[in-house]
C-alpha cells in the first residue's frame, strides 16, 4: 500500500519480471526446478587468514542487505527479503506441508470426535492462541507509516556557520543522504482498541535507519512532560489508567485518580495546561507537531557539545478538532485519525515535516530561568529561535500492521555518534525503562532483530542466542578477547566511528533529591496562558470543566483550582471554579509569577499556513443540481489539493440539471460533518427541495456550523442554510455577489464562480472560526 506517487509492484521492481511473468511462474509449482542441497545453502569459504575455519566471520552481519550507498529505498529493500505474498500460491502449512482441506478437522467418522494427529489443525488453532503480543502499557494504540529524512544544503543557524560544527551525526549533516525511517504516531492511555480522538498526548516516535546503526527520536505532540523524575512515571500512569477496582474510564483523565495525583504534584502544572488546550484533539496526525521533550547533546568531530532540543513542525500547519466533534467520532470514525494517514498517503499526498533545532551551550544554560534538564519545562521560542535543518517526509504505508507497526520497538537509547544525552533525570530513566518493556512484550532480548527493527547497517557483536534468535552467527569465538578468531570483531576507535559519550565531568555525592532548580513549577504554564488567543482559552476552560466534573471529590476539585491554577492566573481559576461548583478564589495564588511574557510559536493561531492541501470537503447533492457548480468546485478544489467527496441520501449516479452525472462517493447513513473539514451546497432547485425535505443535511450544516467549519452554499443551495437558520450570518441576496460572513461563504445569483471559489478556498484555510457563536444550534 502506497502513494500513487510511489505505486509499485515490490516483486516486479526487485526481480525485473512483469506482473503477467510473475502470474506465470507462480501458477504452477510442479513447473518448479528440483530442490536440492545446492539450492539452500553454500559450502562456507574459508578466508585467507583461516579464520573461516575457526573464527567465522567471512559472511557479512543479516543487516548488510543494501549494497552501495544507503538511500531512502535501503529498508524496503531490507524488507523485501522476509515479505510474503500468497497471490497464485497452494496452500501450505508452516513448515511446507500442502494442504488439501483447511475447513474441517480431521475427525473419527464424520459425526466422531477430534483425532490428535490432526496436525494442521493443532498448528492452525496454536497459531491463533499465539498470534498476540502483550500491548504496550502506554502507547497502545498507534499508526505507522514510512518514509525518509534529508538534511538541508546548508541551514541557517545563527551563531554556528554549519551543521557539522555542532554535530558529526551524518544523519544530520550530510544533505545528498535520504535516510530510511519508521514513524508512529499514537495515543498514550487507551488501549489498543480505544479510539483515535480522545483528550490525550500523542507520541511521535521516529525510526532512522542510519548508516551508523538506528537512532530512535521517541517523543510527543507537546514538548513538556508531566512529571521530572521516572522514579515517579509508575505513580503517574496507574493514576491516569482506568481505575483498579472497575477498569473504568477507559483513554480518559477524567476520574478522581488522575486528578488526585495531578492536584498534589505542582510539577504537573504546565503540562496540565498543555493537555486541557486543543493540542490534545488534533486534527490529523499530518497536522501535528513534535518534540523530542528531552534535552540532548549534540557532538562534533572535535568532542565539543552543544544542547540541542528538536522539534517537527507539519508542513500543513498545526490543527486541532473541537470536544463535541472529537466525542461524536469515537462513534461514527473512531479510527479517524489512523484513517486519515493511510489515506493521504495512498491517495498521493506525501505528508511532511521539518526538523529543527533549538541549540544553545551550557553558559547560555546557566543564564535561563529554568533547568534546562526539567522535562516539565520548555525553552522558548522567544528565547532560542527554532533552526530547520531538514526534511521528513512519509511516503508509504506498512504492507502487515502487526509486522511494521505492532512490532516497531522504539528506546531513546539507540544514537548514533554526534548525539548524546544530558542528565534530564526523567531521560536517563527511559534508557532503562524502554530496552526493559521490549523484553516484556517480546519475550526475548532478539527484539531487535525483528525485520521492522533491524538496522540497515551492519551487526557484529557476541549475542548470540535467546528465545528466537534468527541470525547465524559463525565461528567459535563469542567472547573478548579472544586468540581463536584474531580478537574479532573489533573496537572502533572514535575517529573511525565508534560511538564515544561526551566526557562530561561529574563531581558531587551520591544523593536522592531534586535540585533546587527544578522548584518553581508556575512560571511557563503561566507563558502559555498568556500565549493563547481567547478562544483557545475558552477550550481550555471548557475541558477543565469537563475534565474536573467528572471528579466526584470536592476536595480534589479544589486543590486544582486554589493550587494550581490560581498559581498560573486568577482569571483562569476563577472561570474554572465557576463551571465545578467550587467557590471561585478571591485573589491570585501566593506562587503566581507576575510576568505578562508571551511566546507566539504556542499558539496554533500562529500556526495555519495559507493552504487547503489533504483537507476534506463535502459537497452535499441529490438528483437535480447544478452541474456547473459541482464540476466547477470540484476542480478549483482539487486545484488547491483538497479532496472532494459527493455525498447524497443514497449511493449510485447522481443526475444533474443538464444531463450531467456524478457518482455518490458515500451517503448520509455514513457520512457525518465530523468526518469532513468543509461543507458545500451546490445550486440546482431540485436537488436543494430534496436536502430541505431530508433532516441528514440539515444537521449535517448545523453540526458543522457547531464545530466552527467553513460552509458554502451557491444558488438555491443558500436556502438550505436559511433553513438551518445559522445565528448571526449573513446570507447573500439577489444581486450582492459572494458574501463571506465568518466562514460561511454564499452567492444567491452563483454567477462569479471563480471569486466564490476563491473566497472558499481562503475560508478553509483558517482551518475554524471561531467567531462564531453556535450556542443555539441544535446538532
Amino acid at each position: 500500500m502506497t502513494s500513487d506517487d510511489h505505486t509499485h509492484d515490490r516483486t516486479e521492481e526487485h526481480s525485473g519480471e512483469t506482473p503477467s511473468e510473475q502470474s506465470t511462474n507462480a501458477e504452477r509449482v510442479d513447473d518448479e526446478p528440483e530442490l536440492d542441497s545446492s539450492d539452500t545453502q553454500e559450502t562456507p569459504q574459508p578466508r585467507a587468514d583461516g579464520a573461516g575455519e575457526d573464527g567465522g566471520g567471512g559472511q557479512p552481519g543479516t543487516s548488510d542487505a543494501h549494497e552501495g550507498e544507503l538511500d531512502e529505498a535501503s529498508k524496503d529493500e531490507q524488507l523485501e527479503e522476509v515479505r510474503e505474498n500468497p497471490s497464485g500460491e497452494e496452500l501450505t502449512t508452516d513448515h511446507g506441508v500442502k494442504v488439501s482441506d483447511t475447513d474441517n478437522s480431521l475427525k473419527a467418522s464424520e459425526r466422531g470426535p477430534t483425532l490428535m494427529e490432526d496436525f494442521h489443525f493443532r498448528e492452525k488453532m496454536t497459531q491463533f492462541d499465539h498470534e498476540s503480543i502483550p500491548e504496550r502499557v502506554v502507547h497502545a494504540r498507534g499508526t505507522g507509516a514510512h518514509g525518509y529524512f534529508q538534511p538541508y544544503e546548508d541551514p541557517d543557524l545563527g551563531e554556528y556557520d554549519d551543521i557539522a560544527d555542532v554535530t558529526k551525526a551524518k544523519v544530520l549533516t550530510n544533505p545528498d543522504q535520504k535516510t530510511p525511517v519508521f514513524v508512529r504516531f499514537s495515543t498514550v492511555v487507551g488501549s489498543r482498541g480505544s479510539s483515535d480522538t480522545v483528550r490525550d498526548v500523542r507520541g511521535f516516535a521516529t525510526k532512522f535507519y542510519t548508516e551508523d546503526g538506528n537512532w530512535d527520536l521517541v517523543g510527543n505532540n507537546m514538548p513538556p512532560f508531566f512529571i521530572q523524575d521516572a522514579m515517579e512515571f509508575p505513580d503517574l500512569v496507574h493514576a491516569i489508567k482506568p481505575e483498579p477496582d472497575n477498569a473504568i474510564p477507559q483513554a480518559s483523565a477524567a476520574h478522581d485518580t488522575f486528578w488526585d495525583f495531578a492536584s498534589l504534584k505542582p510539577e504537573i502544572t504546565h503540562m496540565v495546561m498543555w493537555v486541557l488546550s486543543g493540542r490534545a484533539l488534533p486534527r490529523a496526525y499530518r497536522m501535528m507537531q513534535g518534540f523530542g521533550v528531552h534535552t540532548f547533546r549534540l557532538i562534533n568531530d572535535d568532542g565539543e557539545s552543544v544542547f540541542v532540543k528538536f522539534h517537527w513542525t507539519p508542513k500543513l500547519g498545526t490543527h486541532q478538532l473541537v470536544w463535541d466533534e472529537t466525542t461524536k467520532l469515537w462513534g461514527k470514525d473512531s479510527d479517524f485519525n489512523r484513517k486519515g494517514l493511510y489515506d493521504v498517503i495512498e491517495e498521493g499526498y506525501d505528508p511532511e515535516w521539518e526538523l529543527g533545532v533549538q541549540l544553545f551551550d551550557e553558559e547560555q544554560a546557566e543564564e535561563f530561568d529554568f533547568d534546562v534538564l526539567d522535562p516539565t519545562k520548555i525553552v522558548p521560542e522567544t528565547e532560542v529561535p527554532v533552526r530547520p535543518i531538514g526534511k521528513l517526509v512519509l511516503n508509504e504505508t506498512p504492507d502487515n500492521f502487526f509486522a511494521e507497526t505492532e512490532q516497531v520497538a522504539f528506546h531513546p537509547g539507540n544514537v548514533v555518534p554526534g548525539i548524546d544525552f544530558s542528565n534530564d533525570p526523567l531521560l536517563q530513566g527511559r534508557l532503562f525503562s524502554y530496552q526493559d518493556t521490549q523484553l516484556n512484550r517480546f519475550g526475548s532480548a532478539n527484539w531487535d532483530e525483528i525485520p521492522i527493527n533491524r538496522p540497515l547497517a551492519e551487526r557484529h557483536n557476541n549475542q548470540r542466542a535467546g528465545f528466537m534468535r534468527q541470525e547465524i552467527n559463525e565461528g567459535k569465538a563469542s567472547y573478548k578477547p579472544n586468540s581463536i578468531g584474531d580478537d574479532d570483531p573489533q573496537e572502533v576507535p572514535e575517529e573511525e566511528g565508534g560511538y564515544e559519550h561526551y566526557n562530561e565531568k561529574i563531581d558531587g555525592k551520591k544523593i536522592r533529591n531534586r535540585s533546587e532548580s527544578f522548584q518553581e513549577h508556575f512560571d511557563q504554564a503561566r507563558l502559555f496562558w498568556n500565549s493563547m488567543s481567547e478562544p483557545e482559552k475558552q477550550n481550555i476552560v471548557d475541558a477543565a470543566h469537563f475534565e474536573l466534573g467528572k471528579v466526584d471529590r470536592m476536595e480534589i476539585r479544589e486543590r486544582m483550582v486554589y493550587d494550581l491554577f490560581n498559581n498560573v492566573d486568577h482569571e483562569f481559576a476563577t472561570r474554572v471554579a465557576e463551571g465545578i461548583g467550587v467557590e471561585p478564589p478571591d485573589s491570585p495564588g501566593d506562587e503566581m509569577p507576575d510576568h505578562d511574557r508571551e511566546d507566539p510559536s504556542l499558539s496554533m493561531e500562529n500556526r495555519t499556513p495559507d493552504t487547503i492541501e489533504t483537507r476534506k470537503i463535502a459537497i452535499l447533492l441529490d438528483d437535480g443540481f447544478e452541474d456547473d457548480h459541482v464540476s466547477e468546485l470540484e476542480s478549483a478544489l482539487e486545484d488547491e489539493g483538497a479532496r472532494v467527496k459527493i455525498i447524497s441520501k443514497y449511493l449510485g449516479e447522481k443526475s444533474g440539471a443538464n444531463g450531467e452525472t456524478v457518482e455518490a462517493d458515500q451517503h448520509h447513513v455514513a457520512a457525518a460533518s465530523v468526518s469532513f473539514d468543509a461543507v458545500v451546497i451546490p445550486g440546482g432547485s431540485e436537488s436543494v427541495d430534496t436536502l430541505t425535505q431530508q433532516g441528514d443535511p440539515k444537521h449535517f450544516v448545523a453540526e458543522a456550523f457547531k464545530h466552527y467549519k467553513p460552509i458554502a452554499a451557491l444558488g438555491a443551495g443558500t436556502e438550505l442554510l436559511e433553513e438551518v437558520e445559522l445565528p448571526d450570518i449573513d446570507i447573500a441576496g439577489d444581486g450582492d455577489g459572494t458574501v463571506t460572513s465568518e466562514g460561511v461563504v454564499t452567492s444567491r445569483d452563483g454567477n462569479d464562480l471563480d471569486a466564490f471559489a476563491e473566497a472558499f478556498v481562503d475560508a478553509i484555510a483558517q482551518h475554524r472560526h471561531w467567531g462564531r457563536s453556535p450556542e443555539e444550534v441544535p446538532a
